[in-house]
């Protein structure tokens, strides 16, 4: 981990925050290029009634829109949870050059927990993964936000 995966991971931890107040499920994410920030995001597939607005996606479509491409080359996502088959997919398919995630998800993580999406050898684009910066941090916005749920 460096401190530059720490400043954009606390980013998309804002984002998750973001996305907790409106009571989604807390994930959030930003994509980068060369040190600049190019789009922000969480998770608002309730607020949307969208079941793929996930904080990956929310975040590769407002970027695609302000590059103009939906190719997105030498980006690096950053988000607070390991993502799902469906953000996987999409990374391959815009191009992300690297992952970074937060906190693994045991349940239906499908980079390294369940699946390991972004390593099979079928697929024409790799994505370097790097997991589990901030993890602590990003695990306990999701533990605490199911806390208050059950309650």
């Amino acid at each position: 981990m460096t401190s530059e995966d720490e400043k954009w991971m606390r980013r998309a931890l804002e984002q998750a925050h973001a996305a907790e107040r409106l009571g989604e499920v807390p994930v959030g994410a930003v994509l980068v290029r060369d040190g600049e920030l190019i789009a922000e995001g969480f998770n608002q597939p309730i607020t949307l009634n969208d079941p793929t607005a996930h904080a990956e996606i929310v975040v590769l479509r407002k970027a695609a829109e302000t590059v103009s491409n939906y190719r997105l080359p030498d980006t690096t996502l950053y988000v607070t949870v390991e993502p799902c088959t469906m953000c996987a997919g999409s990374l391959i398919h815009a191009r992300i050059k690297r992952l970074v995630y937060g906190a693994s998800e045991p349940r239906a993580g499908a980079v390294a927990s369940q699946l390991q999406v972004l390593s099979q050898p079928f697929y024409n684009h790799r994505v370097d993964v790097e997991g589990g910066v901030l993890a602590e941090e990003c695990a306990r916005v999701m533990s605490e936000f199911f806390a208050r749920k059950r309650r």
